[in-house]
C-alpha cells in the first residue's frame, strides 16, 4: 500500500521536474533573443555597411577618419588608401592610412586646404 503512494509521488515529482525546467530556460531563450536583434544584428549590418563602405572608396573621395582627421583620397590600394590633409607651400601633405580607418565619405566640397 506504502509502494504505490510513494510511486505516485514519484510520477508528479517527474511532470513537476519537466515543467521547472522549461520555467528556467523559456527566460533564458528570450534574453538571447532580444540580445540578437537590438545587440548583435544591428552591430553586424552596421559592419557590413562599413565593409562595403571601404570597397568603394575611389581616388578623389573625401573622407574623414575614426582619429578625425578629414582629407581627399589621393591613391587607393587594396588595404591602404593615400590621403591629401593639407598643402604646405603649394605641395600636397600625404599621409597613408588603412582603408578600414574610414569613418565616413563626406560630401564633395566639404574639404578645404
Amino acid at each position: 500500500m506504502f509502494f504505490i503512494s510513494d510511486a505516485m509521488a514519484a510520477g508528479e515529482a517527474a511532470a513537476g521536474g519537466m515543467e521547472g525546467f522549461l520555467v528556467q530556460v523559456v527566460p533564458l531563450i528570450v534574453i538571447f533573443a532580444v540580445f540578437w536583434f537590438f545587440l548583435i544584428r544591428p552591430q553586424q549590418k552596421r559592419q557590413k555597411e562599413h565593409a562595403k563602405m571601404c570597397e568603394a572608396l575611389a581616388k578623389g573621395d573625401e573622407v574623414m577618419t575614426a582619429g578625425g582627421i578629414s582629407g581627399r583620397i589621393e591613391s587607393v590600394d587594396d588595404q591602404t588608401i593615400g590621403l591629401q590633409v593639407a598643402s604646405v607651400d603649394g605641395k600636397a601633405v600625404i599621409i597613408n592610412m588603412q582603408r578600414a580607418a574610414v569613418q565616413m565619405v563626406l560630401p564633395k566640397g566639404s574639404v578645404k586646404f
